[in-house]
């Protein structure tokens, strides 16, 4: 994809994406900032006439543009050349490498979530590792494009991660085999009873239809008598804010969807139900939505909208906790400003960012081995440095809730797998649906 042609793709909204922006106001340099502006080229010309080497112009500038970035949030960015690449990967969902959704943390590569299917996935990495060296080379506090660049690679090559692992007292060494990324967007299966599953890995283009495509398929097979529907958003970090419009739409006839607001004008937008799909596709069928720490920013206003007009009853752990909006700035024919400019809300005017979806039912997945190590080290949003405060504020002790035991959920890993349960979440939630009539808690209409 060209340059010229990337700025003019699609919204995206995931943990480490953006949102172009509708309109680009270049604010007027405050006149107080002129001293500051002497300092800058002041120390560009030191640089130049004393370093102890000769410093390239673009060097230089590449580095006070990173600087002054850095010091406003993890997801304002300078993006050109492999920073575009990597961008147009995310609309494109097809390339050679592992398949992780990563994020740099404190000098670090720190895993968002596999893709599902992924090789890495396949290889056992897991959401919260932390990448600390490839084929035995440090990349501790280099550069994340980089990083990215090498784990990507033809598909059957391969290529040794060494991973940290928050629980594990010694680092893990796993070989993983590169392959062909062709992220499938949506899969469905009908489940006994006539639930079906619906589950979207990434939200790229065309996914509000092809979920609805998905419905009617199982539709077919229920033969019209649906009893229920598990959507499945978790480890989804993000994709287009047009198909989580879309998908929110397809289960809602009238309302807020989610909506942004900014400081600069054209930076404040309203999306609202009957835009894109008339009328609830599963009218009368419950409904309940999984989500967990690895759904972000187009999940999280999904499972607000689904959950605020009470539609769906969302179940698992609480989100990423991404709320804000980054818009693409281009500086020129092949590079741009990844920029933080709003922020997004659910229906009910709540910002998702810092605390993230908080799920109706808490259920932990019990079916993972390292679940107690994981979670006491689990990453979201709030825990990137310099990330965004909700502007309304959290207490500590309402996201510390979250971690306090249900004595519902006792049962071990092991004694899961001696029940043929792989997935206790998504087992839960089809037990759940299964004991659910159209008056109960799962249809909340």
């Amino acid at each position: 994809m060209k340059p010229a042609a990337f700025f003019r793709t699609a919204a995206l909204v995931t943990a480490v994406a953006l949102i172009p922006a509708t309109t680009a106001t270049m604010a007027q340099v405050d006149g107080r900032a002129g001293p500051q502006f002497a300092k800058l080229f002041a120390a560009y010309q030191r640089i130049k006439a004393s370093y102890v080497e000769p410093v390239e112009d673009e060097q230089l500038i590449r580095g006070a543009i990173d600087g002054m970035l850095s010091s406003l949030d993890p997801h304002s960015a300078y993006v050109d050349g492999q920073s575009l690449e990597r961008l147009n990967t995310l609309i494109d969902g097809n390339y050679s490498g592992l398949g992780l959704s990563v994020v740099m943390d404190d000098g670090a590569v720190k895993v968002i979530s596999p893709f599902r299917g992924s090789p890495a996935e396949q290889a056992g990495v897991k959401a919260g590792d932390y990448i600390t060296h490839l084929d035995g080379k440090l990349i501790y506090g280099g550069d994340l494009d980089e990083a990215v660049a090498q784990m990507r690679g033809p598909a059957g090559t391969s290529i040794q991660l060494t991973i940290f692992r928050p629980g594990r007292d010694e680092p893990l060494e796993v070989d993983v085999t590169r392959g062909v990324i062709e992220l499938e967007p949506v899969t469905h299966k009908l489940e006994a009873g006539n639930v079906g599953v619906i589950t979207v890995n990434e939200f790229s283009a065309d996914v509000g239809r092809d979920v609805l495509s998905s419905w009617n398929e199982l539709q077919r097979e229920a033969a019209g008598r649906m009893t229920g529907l598990v959507l499945d958003l978790r480890s989804n970090p993000g994709g287009s804010l047009d198909e989580a419009v879309a998908l929110s739409d397809l289960f809602l006839d009238k309302g807020r969807i989610v909506s942004q607001r900014g400081r600069a004008r054209g930076e404040t937008l309203l999306y609202d139900a009957e835009t894109v799909f008339r009328g609830d596709m599963a009218k009368g069928t419950p409904v309940i939505v999984l989500i967990d720490a690895g759904s972000a920013s187009a999940s999280e206003i999904v499972a607000g909208a689904l959950q605020d007009h009470r539609r769906a009853l969302i179940m698992g752990e609480r989100s990423f906790g991404k709320g804000s909006v980054q818009s693409l700035l281009p500086l020129g024919r092949d590079s741009a400003l990844k920029l933080t400019t709003a922020r997004y809300y659910t229906p009910a005017g709540h910002s998702v960012q810092e605390g993230g979806i908080k799920p109706d039912i808490a259920v932990p997945q019990l079916s993972d081995p390292d679940l107690a190590k994981r979670s006491k080290y689990q990453m979201r949003e709030s825990d990137l440095r310099g990330h965004l405060v909700n502007e309304l504020g959290l207490e500590d002790e309402a996201l510390e809730a979250d971690k306090q035991t249900d004595p519902r959920f006792k049962l071990t890993a092991e004694e899961l797998e001696e029940q043929g349960v792989e997935d206790f979440q998504l087992h839960y939630a089809l037990e759940t649906l299964r004991r659910t009539t159209p008056s109960s808690v799962a249809l909340r209409d």
